[in-house]
């Protein structure tokens, strides 16, 4: 897997101060993509440990909230294996961080068992998560107002409550 960026104190997307992990490759091309640089899956620098225990330094800060992971696309089936090496340490280390992420795939049709985007690692992934913000972002559906998310056909979803009950709850 190969990243974009590292953003050390990022306010944008998840609420409080966070780092977030921008990775390269996506499969989506939303037409109006903030980020369409980080399309191409070479983009960027190489994802090795350094970076990952990087990210686990800036985490491990009080004032930091939690980890969002953006792209590019984080669950395009070729980064999740590094995805999910990520969170599995963020969830032994810092147990008291939260992690969002940020995909084009919808949980209920993409991530499930049998979607396009589900494979070894999706269910790990999911069950670190506190917050998936799903689906592809849509221009002529963009809204300024919405919080933490570009257009209105993406939703904010609590995954530890949508696991639990077997059904998508959105996050408030």
């Amino acid at each position: 897997m190969n990243y974009a960026t590292v953003k050390e104190h990022d306010t944008a997307n998840g609420y409080g101060v966070r780092v977030s992990l921008f990775v390269s490759g996506c499969t989506h091309h939303c037409k109006g993509c903030f980020n369409a640089v980080a399309w191409d899956f070479n983009y960027g620098q190489p994802y090795t440990k350094d970076v990952e225990d990087k990210i686990i330094r800036l985490l491990d800060r009080d004032y930091i909230r939690g980890l969002s992971l953006l792209g590019g696309e984080p669950m395009e089936l070729v980064n999740q294996p590094d995805i999910a090496r990520l969170l599995r340490r963020v969830r032994k280390e810092l147990p008291n961080k939260d992690i969002w992420c940020y995909s084009g795939y919808t949980l209920d049709k993409d991530l499930i068992e049998g979607g396009v985007a589900h494979g070894e690692y999706t269910d790990e992934i999911l069950s670190y998560l506190n917050v998936l913000v799903d689906g592809e972002f849509v221009e002529e559906l963009k809204d300024l107002k919405l919080k933490f998310r570009g257009s209105a056909n993406q939703r904010l979803i609590d995954v530890p409550a949508t696991l639990r009950e077997g059904k998508v709850v959105t996050f408030e």
